[in-house]
């Protein structure tokens, strides 16, 4: 890959999705794009950039930010923030919310599917107080193949051992020769949309919890500002937000304050009363 034809890669990357891939990645560009030169019988990625500005409207700009946009993740990834979710997150807003009995969540950039399924898992699996409640869960992501790979709810054998206890594994999915489905009422509780952060958002309700998580790290700092202050906007007075580890609202946004619980930073508005216990 030449400069220039990585520099139309990472603009392109940029104006479609907000993410902005560092100069030093172009090795990951080649890498992730490989599959796709195979797919359309190309052999380099100039033959790649000259079909884009020949011909616009062939879907392959779609195919190319699907690439290129990280979707790695595993059932309960780093195990803290779950541990958090089930002690002090959830109990905390369960009681906040007695008298309406509804919770709304929603996982944003939700890659692989994992992270929503995780959630409602975790809701049906230590909460039965929670049956009668009207629980949604919202999951977004930029990819449409994500999306229905994700509305499937069908993992291989590796994908499935990834972070997922066996006791959970056998409850709640069940077996087809290497693939494991996951049982309809789980696959169900989830709202799976395509969604790009970086773009205007359609409506979305109040929501009690929001997970970003591992996605604002790839975004330039005033993406990463317009996402906090929308998500701002979005988060009930008494709500959550969870972060990736290596993400933050320090010098991005002063409409949030840090809470921890065990070992994992939430972020609440700045005007909302610490609750949830430690």
């Amino acid at each position: 890959m030449t400069a220039p034809e990585f520099d139309f890669i990472r603009k392109l990357l940029y104006d479609r999705s907000g993410i902005a891939l560092d100069a030093d990645k172009q090795y990951l560009a080649e890498s992730r794009l490989a599959p796709l030169l195979r797919l359309h019988t190309l052999t380099t990625i100039g033959e790649l950039v000259g079909k884009l500005k020949t011909e616009v409207h062939n879907g392959l700009q779609t195919k190319i930010i699907e690439a290129l946009v990280t979707s790695e993740t595993s059932f309960f990834r780093y195990g803290n923030p779950y541990e958090a979710l089930r002690k002090a997150i959830l109990p905390d807003l369960i009681q906040h919310r007695q008298s309406e009995r509804r919770l709304t969540i929603w996982s944003a950039a939700c890659s692989t599917r994992q992270e929503p399924y995780t959630i409602a898992i975790t809701l049906r699996e230590f909460f039965p107080e929670l049956a009668n409640w009207t629980i949604s869960i919202l999951a977004t992501d930029i990819s449409t193949e994500v999306i229905a790979k994700a509305k499937a709810g069908a993992y291989n054998q590796f994908e499935a051992n990834r972070g997922l206890p066996a006791h959970l594994l056998i409850k709640y999915f069940k077996q087809t020769g290497n693939t494991w489905h996951l049982n309809e009422d789980i696959r169900k509780a989830v709202d799976f949309r395509q969604m790009n952060l970086a773009d205007s958002w359609p409506y979305l309700p109040p929501m009690d919890l929001v997970f970003v998580r591992n996605v604002m790290i790839y975004f330039d700092v005033e993406t990463k500002k317009t996402i906090l202050n929308k998500v701002a906007k979005l988060l009930r007075p008494d709500g959550y937000l969870l972060l990736g580890g290596a993400e933050t609202t320090y010098n991005l946004s002063d409409a949030y304050r840090r809470v921890e619980h065990f070992k994992t930073g939430f972020y609440q508005l700045a005007d909302a009363n610490p609750s949830a216990p430690r």
